[in-house]
C-alpha cells in the first residue's frame, strides 16, 4: 500500500545546517511558536525514513535521537505507515469508552502477552507517558487506600503537575510551575559515578538507605507504590547496580507496595531486550509504556495484575482520545515490524557496535568519566580531566559539531553533561559507524 519512495540510508550535506530554507522556516516558527518551547537542532523537517531525517534544504541528517526514542522501528516504517493508512479509511475516532473498536483491544492482548510476570495482566489506553503515569499512580492508590509514592533522585517522569512532583530536576522541567502535588517523597538512587560510599556493596547499602528512609519517615504501611526507570532516562541513562532492582521489588512485595517500573524510554526492544526490567528477570506489579510503543503516533499504557487494573470502579479510567484508532493501529505495526524483523536482537547487536566505539573514544578522551546504558540507549558523561566535575561545555561543542556534520544527538543528565544515543534499531551498521566517525571527529576538535 505505501506509496512513499525511502530515503537513501545515508548522511549528505547539501548547505550548512541550518540551511537557508531552515532559517526563514525557524524565523517563522518564533514568531508562532511559544518562546517556552526547546529545539535540539536549527532545521525544518521535511521527510524522515528509517534512521535518515530530510530537511526543506535537502539535507540527510543521521538520526540518533529516534524523536526521543519514540521512533525505535525507524520513522515511516511501512507497517505502521500502511495499517494507518487503512485505519483513517475505516474510521478515525468513536472514543473506545463510548463506541469500542478492535484495535484497542487487539493492543492490550499485545501488551499483556509482552510484559513480563506469570500472572494474569490487563491495560488501558491513553495518549502520553506522563498520563500512563498518572494513571498508574491512580490505579495503585486506588488498590492500596494509601497515599504515598516514593521514587528516586534524577527520575524524570513527565511534565503534567503531578508527573513534574515526581520528576527530580527543577531546571527546566520544574522551575516556576509548583505548589506541585503532595505525597511524593524521593529516595537515594545508586548512581555508580557519583556514589560516595563503597561501589563493590552499592545495592546493600542503597537499600538500606532506602528502607530507612521509607519506614522511618514515611511509614511502609502508607506508601501506594514505588516508581521507577528500569534505566533512568532523562537523568543521564543512569543504570541501577545488579540486584538492585530485584530488592526493591522483593521490598515492595513484603510490604504491600506496588512496584511500578516506568518503560516510556526502555520499553519495546530498545535494551535488548522487549522491556528493561527482562535484563533481572523482574516482574513488576505494572508497568508504563508509551514512545516506542506506536512509532511516532500518541500512544501509551498501563500494564498491570488482573486484580489491581480491575480494582477501579467502572468510568475511573478513560479519556476521549485514549487509545485512538489510529494510534492503536500503528502500535500492531510496531508489534509487527519488532516479530518479523527481530528487533530485539537487532538492539542487542547496535548495542556491541555503540559500546565499542563509545569505549574506542573514552580511552583516547579523559574527559569520558563512564560510558552506561544498554542495547540502543547509551550514554557518557563528560567530566572536566581528573574531576568529576561536569563539563558542560565539552558536552555542547560535541554536540554543535555533529549537527553541524549531519548527525542529531541528544543530551540528558541531572549535571547537563551527558550525550545519549538512541538510534532507530533498524539503522544500519553502516550508518552507525559514520555517525560515530563523526562523534570521533567532534571530540578531537575540542
Amino acid at each position: 500500500m505505501t506509496t512513499l519512495t525511502s530515503l537513501t540510508q545515508e548522511r549528505r550535506l547539501v548547505t550548512a545546517i541550518p540551511g537557508p530554507k531552515s532559517l526563514e522556516a525557524l524565523q517563522r516558527r518564533s514568531e508562532a511558536t511559544s518562546g517556552g518551547l526547546g529545539m535540539a537542532i536549527p532545521v525544518i523537517i521535511e521527510r524522515a525514513s528509517d534512521a535518515i531525517l530530510l530537511d526543506i534544504d535537502g539535507n540527510q541528517i543521521i538520526d540518533l535521537g529516534s524523536g526521543i526514542g519514540v521512533t525505535t522501528v525507524g520513522n515511516s516504517t511501512s507497517r505502521v505507515v500502511d495499517r494507518v493508512i487503512e485505519q483513517a479509511q475505516a474510521f478515525t475516532h468513536t472514543c473506545f469508552t463510548v463506541a469500542p473498536y478492535m484495535n484497542y483491544i487487539e493492543v492490550c492482548e499485545k501488551l499483556n502477552a509482552a510484559v513480563p510476570g506469570p500472572f494474569k495482566k490487563k491495560s488501558v489506553l491513553v495518549n502520553s507517558g506522563a498520563e500512563a503515569v498518572e494513571n498508574a499512580i491512580k490505579i495503585a492508590r486506588h488498590y492500596t487506600k494509601r497515599p504515598a509514592i516514593v521514587v528516586f533522585e534524577h527520575s524524570y517522569h513527565g511534565r503534567t503537575n503531578l508527573t513534574m512532583a515526581l520528576t527530580a530536576k527543577n531546571m527546566p522541567y520544574k522551575e516556576g510551575f509548583g505548589p506541585f502535588a503532595p505525597e511524593i517523597y524521593r529516595v537515594p538512587m545508586p548512581y555508580s559515578l557519583r556514589w560516595l560510599g563503597d561501589k563493590k556493596t552499592i545495592t546493600e547499602d542503597a537499600m538500606e538507605m532506602i528502607t530507612h528512609k521509607i519506614e522511618k519517615e514515611i511509614g511502609a504501611h502508607n506508601v501506594a507504590a514505588i516508581l521507577i526507570e528500569p534505566i533512568q532516562g532523562e537523568g543521564g541513562f543512569i543504570v541501577p547496580p545488579k540486584g538492585f532492582l530485584p530488592a526493591l521489588s522483593k521490598y515492595s512485595t513484603e510490604n504491600g507496595i506496588i512496584f511500578i517500573a516506568d518503560e516510556v524510554q526502555t520499553g519495546f526492544a530498545r535494551t535488548g531486550h522487549m522491556f528493561a526490567v527482562e535484563e533481572e528477570g523482574v516482574f513488576p506489579d505494572m508497568v508504563v509504556t508509551a514512545k516506542g510503543i506506536a512509532g511516532g503516533l500518541p500512544l501509551a499504557a498501563v500494564t498491570g495484575r488482573a486484580e489491581i487494573m480491575d480494582s477501579v470502579h467502572a468510568s475511573g479510567l478513560g479519556g476521549t482520545y485514549g487509545g485512538n484508532p489510529l494510534a492503536c493501529a500503528a502500535s500492531l505495526g510496531v508489534f509487527e515490524t519488532i516479530e518479523e524483523e527481530n528487533l530485539v536482537a537487532r538492539a542487542a547487536h547496535i548495542g556491541e557496535i555503540l559500546g565499542k566505539s563509545l569505549r574506542a573514544l573514552a580511552a583516547k578522551y579523559p574527559i569520558i568519566a563512564e560510558i552506561r546504558g544498554r542495547g540502543a540507549m547509551q550514554a557518557i558523561e563528560l567530566v572536566m580531566p581528573g574531576t568529576l566535575d561536569p563539563n558542560t561545555a565539552a558536552m555542547s561543542a560535541v554536540v554543535k559539531y555533529c549537527q553541524s556534520k549531519g548527525v542529531l544527538v541528544l543530551t540528558a543528565g541531572t549535571y547537563s553533561n551527558v550525550i545519549r544515543f538512541l538510534p532507530p534499531v533498524v539503522i544500519t551498521d553502516e550508518l552507525l559507524l559514520d555517525a560515530m566517525g563523526v562523534l570521533e571527529e567532534a571530540f578531537a576538535s575540542l
